[in-house]
């Protein structure tokens, strides 16, 4: 089903979290980023899971960079950066760790984005996640920033 990128996504269970991360990997341009915030355990890592396989099927696992800060995955339609930026201590050391060539070159997923503070990309679609009604659902809060307002996506 299509649907904007837009509002509350109820989410009955991990594997409907990885399909909605597969679904906005599908939708990710060249220059354009999903910023992921919610609490410990709230799924961020399950859904930029979902969405490096759904651009680099054959990656045998997809692990968060908790401790590597960043992971790229390269794929002939857009190649993809996955940061974890839990552990910085400033915006700064996101544009070191080289966010503004991926962003050249491909897309990025930001786990942990709000530590970019007011140097968020202009081009962005804001994912909060929160625990939902049992222990395996969540609500996904999608909020289109720049290129990403009025995009659709199949879901």
């Amino acid at each position: 089903m299509t649907r904007e990128a837009e509002g509350s996504f109820a989410l009955a269970s991990a594997g409907e979290t990885a399909r909605l991360g597969a679904a906005l990997a599908a939708a990710l341009r060249v220059g354009e980023v999903i910023c992921l915030t919610g609490p410990l355990g709230a799924g961020k890592s399950v859904l930029a899971r979902g969405a490096i396989l759904e651009l680099s099927p054959d990656e045998a696992e997809a692990p968060s960079p908790t401790f590597t800060l960043v992971q790229t995955y390269p794929n002939p339609r857009l190649n993809l950066a996955h940061l974890d930026l839990y552990r910085l201590a400033s915006a700064e050391e996101a544009y070191e760790l080289g966010l503004d060539d991926a962003l050249r070159e491909g897309a990025a997923v930001i786990e942990w984005a709000e530590r970019l503070g007011s140097d968020l990309p202009p081009d962005r679609l804001e994912v909060v996640i929160a625990p939902g009604e049992s222990a395996d659902s969540r609500v996904a809060t999608l909020v289109p920033r720049g290129a990403w307002k009025d995009r659709s996506i199949e879901f």
